[in-house]
């Protein structure tokens, strides 16, 4: 029913950029919270960024002042951009959504998309 769709990621050096995109299609009533998480091999998937329809947004610590979530109400999509990076960032990031079909408008779910690769290494 809902479709989230990654691109942007890949392999940087430290201290460079990356910019992840991520675009939600489907049978869309409405998006509440959209954001991004990260799992490296071995460990707990963990929020990065999180971004409210109104545009209210929080970032885990490791990334404040280095990472920035945006959207785009109109077009579904969601943005994280990445500056700064270390090693330490590299993992699999996903994109997700709180959505509201139109086939239950009642009923909020969360979606996922399939995770891209963001590897940060000289």
């Amino acid at each position: 029913q809902v479709q989230l769709v990654e691109s942007g990621g890949g392999l940087v050096q430290p201290g460079g950029s990356l910019r992840l995109s991520c675009a939600a299609s489907g049978s869309i009533f409405s998006i509440n919270a959209m954001g991004w998480s990260r799992q490296e091999p071995g460990k707990q998937r963990e929020l990065v960024a999180r971004i409210t329809s109104d545009g209210s947004t929080n970032y885990a610590d490791s990334v404040k002042g280095r990472f920035t979530i945006s959207r785009d109400n109109a077009k579904n999509t969601v943005t994280l951009q990445m500056n700064s990076l270390k090693p330490e960032d590299t993992a699999v990031y996903y994109c997700h959504a709180v959505v509201r079909t139109f086939q239950a408008p009642g009923v909020r779910r969360t979606y996922w998309g399939q995770g891209t690769q963001v590897s940060v290494s000289s």
